[in-house]
């Protein structure tokens, strides 16, 4: 297995510790996320890593950043779609268009977008994994997180459903990971942020990380589809 990885949301929380966490392995990464000041703080803990600011949400520029990361890899092995967002005023009653697809873009179209820039490579060669970090809200809604951002991860785990689908024969595999509440810099967005209290009982990215590495590390002829977890 070529150990190259791809990762979006790479500039914090689940993306940098995938990141760093891969690095230990022995894995070069590309670090994908829109802020180039945080990929360059998290490429400076992840040895030989690749800095590549996108938005993707933007077709065009993942095309582009495609081209990019397998001029510079060669190949792709594993990509981890972490990059997420949400909004505060988040309610169907006071959501925006612009905010809905603002979280719509990000969370899934993203996803899409970058599934689509590095499966024909892994088609061609007969082998990938791709790790969806779906959340809990993929499973069912609730007020707390909002119609847009459990519309995208409803749509997360059709598209890691649709990769194993269709692409099993080609010996690509695909993970939908659903955690429950992590402490991230997403928690600033809701309307009512939790206190130190409160995110003191989260679960850490450190701990998603390794769901992502245990998804990645099965042996080639098994696939984790689904994997919920929560804090204690």
């Amino acid at each position: 297995m070529e150990k190259t990885a791809v990762i979006t949301g790479a500039g914090s929380g689940v993306g940098a510790a995938v990141a760093r966490a891969l690095a230990q392995e022995g894995w070069r990464v590309a670090l994908l996320g829109r802020r180039r000041e945080l990929l360059e703080q998290v490429a400076a803990t992840v040895p030989g890593s690749l800095v590549l600011p996108c938005d993707i949400g933007d077709a065009k520029a993942v095309e582009t950043m495609g081209v990019q990361v397998l001029a510079q890899f060669g190949s792709v092995e594993v990509l981890v779609n972490a990059a997420g967002t949400n909004v505060p005023q988040r309610s169907l009653e006071v959501l925006s268009l612009t905010d809905y697809h603002d979280v719509m873009n990000v969370n899934l179209n993203g996803a899409y977008y970058c599934t689509q820039a590095f499966l024909p490579q892994m088609r061609a060669r007969g082998s990938g994994t791709i790790v969806n970090i779906v959340s809990e809200a993929g499973k069912a809604a609730s007020p707390k997180a909002g119609p847009s951002y459990v519309i995208s991860k409803f749509g997360m785990a059709g598209l890691t459903q649709a990769i194993n689908a269709e692409e099993r024969p080609h010996g690509i595999r695909a993970c939908s990971i659903f955690p429950g509440d992590i402490d991230t810099p997403i928690l600033q967005k809701r309307p009512a942020p939790p206190d130190a209290t409160a995110r003191a009982r989260m679960m850490q990215p450190e701990d998603i990380a390794a769901c992502v590495l245990l998804a990645i590390n099965l042996p080639q002829r098994a696939v984790i589809e689904d994997l919920l977890v929560r804090p204690l």
